[in-house]
């Protein structure tokens, strides 16, 4: 049976996983030896600690038009996309860089599915903005992704 959450609990869970996203790039960033990537995670890691400033304003009631009461019960079965398995002791960089691809696409799905049980309104579209954001997130992760995992060798 899928877990029934509140609207209250989707979202800090959806704050736990931003903050978890903010730790994860700014890692990497100053890990990176290259500096389009290094600049790219940075941009990352502020965007991501944009999201959750806005998700922060939800919860404390500071967005007014088109909000849902925090104790409505989800039944979007959000819980499966929040949910991962624990990251293993030793991953490389491209191990990383696909498990944040993964996540992206899971905070893109979150975003779209709490648009879609909104009214339409102002915090629809800044929930439908998070979901286009967290998509251009895993575009930038996977273009990462492909530079560590194929890298370009002398030859061409």
């Amino acid at each position: 049976m899928t877990e029934q959450l509140t609207l209250l609990q989707v979202l800090e869970r959806a704050i736990e996983k931003e903050i978890a996203a903010q730790r994860l790039y700014m890692e990497l960033g100053e890990k990176a030896k290259d500096p389009a990537a290094r600049d790219a995670l940075h941009e990352m890691t502020r965007q991501e600690k944009g999201h959750e400033r806005l998700l922060e304003e939800y919860v404390a009631g500071k967005l007014r038009r088109g909000i849902l009461h925090p104790g409505m019960v989800v039944d979007y079965k959000i819980a499966e996309k929040l949910e991962e398995p624990e990251e293993p002791p030793a991953v490389t960089l491209k191990d990383v860089f696909f498990m944040a691809a993964r996540r992206e696409k899971a905070a893109h799905e979150l975003y779209l599915g709490l648009a879609r049980i909104h009214p339409t309104g102002e915090v629809r579209k800044t929930l439908e903005d998070l979901a286009a954001q967290e998509l251009q997130h895993k575009l930038r992760v996977e273009t990462l992704y492909t530079g560590v995992a194929f890298p370009q060798t002398d030859g061409g």
